[in-house]
């Protein structure tokens, strides 16, 4: 039970987890109570400062002689991104399926020996223990898993090109996490963007020691550059970055991400704000039962101010009794308890004075409209990613949940999936295939392994294919 005085110690309102409690009448204080009211015109528009950025280019970020560009609003789109997809299940888990669906069961190398009638590529296993071990190296699926879940998540992605202390070979690569990476203004003489800066303390600007400055290879050909850089013997132990976006937003520094038009679009926020309404109408509004008036001069008569040495002490044995009314109202063992109360009638107008008045709420909310709003959030978001809502088992928008179409349905859609995935997948394997080539490893192609679900008249469930 939850109380509210006002100064004198006289209880005002009261709420406990099934009743709500309200005083009448006309409290009786020593001096009546000073209220402050202010007037104000109606439709008077309220002015509020707003505070304007004293760097005149709020959009880039000054770094030493390096000019960085902003990321976002405050340079912390990661940042409000991540927070966007942590609270959000359905975009959290669609971009984990569009990551796992996109990087199937793992690459392998092999190399086209022909095309059958129907176009499809002839392969042959590429068996050299080299070849194979790199492709079945951890370091190669952490590069992925990284590089996929940044590409998917902020719609690019920063990989790492480390060369060996020669600088004839590229000794390994890394996903660095987009998050702590923030690029250079183009070069206004080529339109090359030159530098990345890499550190843990974005958005914030990072000091001396927190920061790492790599040179970002040219996107128009990164092998060619870095074949001119090895000319120029500029290679020696050296890293750089090669950037790995989604060109389908246009924008020529930071892509925006698929999930992206959902969020400008407002599904995300009402994906969010279901849930945060649900959870506080439950915790509030659809549990209390009871509304409990009682009158203030009940308060009087049976706490009599002067049985008590302060306020403090009175408020406390007005606080235990309401929890003992509450739990008389409250809970199973008290369904069909009844509460008895007293009350006076006044011989003149013969109205009942002093009188308890407990009502039992009626609950007019209704959560299935909310639900129905919330299932379709889910399924645009799902069309944002591209997924079918039907393989996540969710209905279309204006439905519920339960409007999965049968498995025929889902194996179809996931092989759109598949199928959709092919520029993505390049992508990730581009930076695999600079690798292999400045080694001088050539005429190798990089496919992937996917599993798809299968009918049952098939003999068995899964089967492999490769894409």
């Amino acid at each position: 039970m939850e109380l509210k005085y006002n100064n004198a110690g006289v209880p005002l309102i009261g709420y406990g987890r099934k009743a709500f409690y309200s005083t009448t009448g006309h409290p009786v204080t020593k001096a009546a109570s000073k209220t402050k009211t202010t007037n104000s015109t109606a439709g008077e528009p309220i002015k509020l400062k707003v505070a304007i950025p004293k760097d005149d280019d709020p959009y880039t970020t000054s770094f030493g002689e390096i000019v960085l560009v902003d990321w976002g609003t405050s340079n912390k789109f990661p940042d409000d991104a991540i927070a966007t997809i942590g609270k959000i299940g359905v975009l959290n888990t669609g971009l984990r399926f569009v990551r796992n669906f996109t990087l199937g069961q793992g690459i392998f190398p092999a190399k086209i020996t022909g095309y059958d009638k129907y176009g499809n590529e002839e392969l042959a296993i590429v068996e050299d223990p080299e070849i194979v071990t790199i492709c079945n190296s951890r370091v190669i699926r952490k590069y992925m898993e990284n590089a996929a879940r940044d590409y998917f998540k902020f719609g690019i992605g920063f990989v790492e090109i480390l060369m060996n202390a020669d600088g004839s070979r590229v000794a390994g690569i890394n996903g660095i996490n987009a998050r702590y990476c923030r690029i250079s203004e183009a070069d206004p003489s080529d339109g090359v963007i030159k530098y990345c800066v890499v550190s843990g303390r974005w958005p914030d600007i990072p000091t001396t020691g927190e920061y790492e400055v790599i040179e970002v290879l040219d996107e128009y050909d990164p092998l060619a550059d870095l074949q001119r850089r090895k000319i120029a013997n500029t290679t020696k132990g050296k890293k750089f970055v090669y950037i790995l976006r989604d060109s389908w937003s246009n924008n020529g520094y930071y892509s925006e991400p698929i999930w992206w038009c959902a969020y400008l679009a407002g599904w995300t926020d009402i994906a969010s704000i279901v849930p945060a309404f649900l959870k506080k109408a439950y915790a509030n509004q659809i549990n209390w039962k009871w509304h409990v008036q009682i009158p203030y001069s009940f308060f009087d008569k049976k706490f009599h101010a002067g049985e008590y040495e302060n306020v403090k002490d009175r408020q406390e044995a007005i606080e235990a009794f309401m929890d003992e009314i509450e739990e008389n109202l409250c809970g199973t063992e008290n369904s069909d308890k009844p509460i008895f109360t007293f009350f006076s009638l006044n011989e003149v107008t013969g109205k009942a004075e002093e009188q308890w008045v407990i009502t039992a709420l009626d609950n007019k909310y209704k959560e299935g409209d909310k639900l129905i709003t919330s299932a379709a959030a889910n399924s645009e978001i799902m069309f944002a990613l591209m997924i079918n809502p039907n393989v996540m088992g969710a209905g279309m928008p204006g439905g519920t949940y339960a409007g999965n179409q049968g498995g025929s349905n889902i194996r179809e859609a996931y092989l759109v999936n598949i199928a959709n995935a092919w520029l993505d997948r390049q992508n990730m394997l581009d930076p695999l295939e600079i690798m292999l080539a400045y080694n001088g490893i050539e005429g190798i192609e990089l496919r992937y392994r996917n599993t798809v679900l299968v009918t049952l008249d098939s003999g068995k469930g899964t089967t492999n294919v490769v894409s």
